[in-house]
């Protein structure tokens, strides 16, 4: 069974996903938080350093795209394939109301002549394997039959299926009964998605699919970085395993962003799923979240690391902890 570790914006760039895989190998593939192509051509440099590929060197990693216009799919898709790029994943899923405002995301799912087009254009003229990450509908599971059967017409290399409509947004639990008629109907290799946050309750899915080929985890593996060594019949992270791996992300940030305080800020966002694996931790989150000195930062996250209990089962309950924008 192949692990992937789910795009999320505002975590999981190339400094995360190098420092994650040097201490907590494990994901089979990495999938890039969405970049959003138009008509200009171009990566903006910030974009385009995501993509490089010495910053990306020793990993799988999968681009994914957002957008409604096969034709900036495409030009993206082409100059991504020149960076080495064998697979680019389109964004079907994301439900931010400025993102499905625009007909693009979990907002294309119930406009199927406006998606039918876009996937006409795409597999017309695509270069690499295009994947795809779905949500079951827009509005209403009802509505994934007839994308089930839409996809079915093209060669979709994996269909990636996060078990919610778009409007669930991350507020109501997934809907894994639902997969059952992707398990059944689809044509494509499918990838499971939604609410695995430990590996209870990825056992808990598998019992119920057993020949589930991949699983994405996004959440739960932030929480958890050991999670897919753990489900790979590894150990869990311990106390001075997750102080090494922070201090390094931190010390990666400080250097792309050119600034502590700046790094201090994407720290926060990280741990306020980390802090899920720690029994007690919210008193401590309060000074955190709080905190613009760095220094204090180092010393709250030395009293989590050293005075709150590791949770044995992996993280609290997660799905009602939206955080950053996900997808």
């Amino acid at each position: 069974m192949r692990l992937y570790f789910a795009p999320m914006e505002g975590i999981t760039d190339h400094v995360f996903r190098r420092i994650h895989h040097q201490y907590f190998p494990g994901a089979d593939k990495y999938y890039t938080p969405f970049f959003s192509p138009t008509a200009d051509g171009r990566f903006p440099p910030r974009d385009r350093r995501d993509f490089e590929p010495e910053v990306n060197a020793g990993l799988a990693i999968v681009p994914q795209l957002l957008t409604k216009y096969s034709e900036d799919f495409l030009w993206a898709a082409r100059s991504l394939a020149e960076l080495g790029f064998g697979e680019i994943n389109l964004n079907l899923g994301c439900p931010s109301g400025t993102v499905t405002a625009k007909g693009k995301g979990s907002g294309l799912l119930d406009h199927l002549e406006d998606l039918e087009r876009l996937l006409d254009g795409i597999f017309a003229a695509a270069l690499s394997d295009i994947s795809v990450k779905t949500r079951l509908g827009r509005k209403d599971p009802e509505e994934f039959p007839r994308l089930l059967e839409l996809f079915g017409r093209y060669p979709i290399r994996e269909l990636t299926v996060h078990c919610r409509v778009g409007e669930d947004f991350y507020k109501k639990p997934a809907r894994p009964e639902a997969f059952a008629l992707a398990v059944k109907e689809s044509r494509s290799p499918l990838c499971y998605n939604g609410d695995l946050f430990t590996c209870g309750d990825v056992e808990v899915l598998l019992e119920r699919y057993p020949n589930t080929p991949a699983l994405m985890l996004g959440r739960g593996a932030v929480a958890d970085p050991a999670l897919f060594r753990r489900l790979k019949g590894g150990e869990g992270a311990s106390r001075k395993e997750l102080a090494i791996y922070v201090d390094a992300l931190f010390e990666g940030y400080c250097v792309a962003f050119g600034s502590r305080r700046s790094a201090l800020g994407r720290m926060k966002e990280i741990w306020f799923y980390l802090s899920c694996l720690f029994e007690d931790a919210q008193p401590y989150m309060k000074k955190l979240r709080k905190t613009t000195d760095p220094d204090e930062y180092r010393n709250v996250v030395s009293r989590i690391l050293g005075e709150c209990s590791l949770r044995p089962q992996g993280p609290a309950i997660l799905w009602q902890k939206a955080g950053p924008d996900l997808h």
